[in-house]
């Protein structure tokens, strides 16, 4: 819809009518939107568990648009959850295999450098058990 020139004389009828209009329009782009990040994010959690990088290009799914994927979950609430679900201590190469079949996303090209990181800078939930080797922290 065209702009109206400035110093235009609209009716209240008319300036209510476009406002309409254009709140309509944008509800409606709004549940296109929606639907269509819905449906990226299924495709992208069937990459995912296949083996796959998903989000193959930057700027689509449920990423931003400086390339950040939005998870459900934090990374350290995965590692907890992954840690808590195994008996022994696990290796951080097993540990990100399981965080990325969880269905964490990441665009990260160092993901198991980030994951060892995050398990050393936490240590009020994770422990070390050995080189390469970590659980949960035993509770009190």
């Amino acid at each position: 819809m065209a702009r109206p020139k400035t110093g235009s004389n609209l009716s209240i009828t008319q300036l209510e009518s476009m406002l309409n209009t254009r709140l309509a329009e944008v509800q409606h782009l709004h549940k296109q939107h929606a639907r269509l990040s819905h449906e990226l994010l299924q495709i992208e959690r069937k990459i995912t568990a296949l083996g796959g990088k998903a989000g193959g290009r930057k700027g689509i799914g449920t990423r931003f648009a400086s390339g950040r994927v939005r998870n459900e979950k934090s990374l350290v609430e995965m590692l907890n959850q992954v840690l808590s679900a195994s008996i022994e201590p696990m290796r951080v190469g097993d540990i990100v295999d399981a965080v990325l079949k969880g269905g964490y996303q990441t665009s990260s090209d160092n993901f198991r450098g980030i994951v060892n990181q995050t398990l050393i800078k936490e240590r009020r939930r994770f422990v070390s058990a050995g080189r390469g080797l970590y659980s949960v922290k035993a509770k009190k």
